[in-house]
């Protein structure tokens, strides 16, 4: 039902988990752990999924917290449940509030999970590429600082996502890259169709994460598109399944 680091489970005080696809009640291109509050699956079951995934955190549903992810650099604070109404836009959440899970979703993008272990800050992001080349750690980070983190004691740890040799890329994605930066030529890998390349998401994440001062990096190495615990909207696609499921991801400082 759920994967850790191993990182990040030494530290006391600390729940943290990257929820696979077992365990839940949703049928179909949703079995079963759907956290996906934007998919097509039935709401009733995605609540009692999340419910799950709450309990195993050791925290309430209201307390157990996405935000409406759109690839952004944006990263919110959360002090409590979120307001009624819409969700935050924005793509991660960092807390000090203690009984409070903070989370992402994702279906090959990838997870990552912070904290400082002793300004007791913790923070979850959904990173794209999009996300990653915008900015999105950055904003994670520089938002927990603002929170009282350090970022030279800060522990991040890379979920599963989609890896190199699953992730073919066209010209117009090489090129935005590079336009960025040529160095991030070491990103690509011949692919099989010509003017195609291999990308490797985590190998960028971890880049970033590092140039940020991110000393302690953990990744759990996982690729979601050929492990079959993991939703993967890739693999929905070759599969030319009409909907995918999406993973919750997230952290949460134990009350003391």
């Amino acid at each position: 039902m759920m994967l850790g680091s191993p990182l990040l489970a030494a530290i006391p005080g600390l729940r943290h988990a990257f929820f696979t696809c077992e365990g839940g009640v949703s049928e179909g291109v949703y079995a079963s752990l759907n956290g996906g509050l934007g998919s097509s699956d039935d709401r009733a079951k995605v609540m009692e999924n999340r419910r799950r995934m709450a309990e195993q955190l050791g925290v309430t549903p209201e307390t157990f917290l996405n935000v409406h992810q759109i690839h952004s650099p944006d990263a919110v604070v959360a002090t409590g449940p979120w307001d009624d109404g819409p969700r935050p836009k924005a793509d991660a959440i960092v807390t000090r509030t203690e009984g409070l899970a903070i989370g992402v979703t994702t279906a090959d993008c990838g997870p990552i999970l912070f904290v400082d272990p002793s300004a007791r800050v913790v923070g979850a992001a959904h990173a794209g590429w999009k996300g990653a080349l915008t900015g999105i750690l950055e904003s994670t980070i520089d938002a927990m600082e603002k929170l009282g983190a350090d970022r030279g004691g800060i522990v991040a740890a890379i979920g599963p996502l989609i890896r190199q040799s699953s992730y073919e890329v066209g010209p117009e994605f090489i090129e935005r890259f590079l336009d960025a930066d040529a160095e991030y030529a070491r990103f690509f890998l011949p692919g099989e169709r010509e003017g195609h390349a291999m990308f490797d998401l985590a190998a960028f994440i971890r880049l970033r994460l590092e140039n940020a001062g991110i000393l302690m990096i953990d990744d759990l190495g996982i690729d979601t598109y050929s492990d079959e615990r993991c939703f993967s909207y890739r693999r929905s696609v070759h599969r030319r399944e009409p909907d995918y499921g999406r993973h919750v991801h997230a952290i949460a400082l134990e009350r003391e």
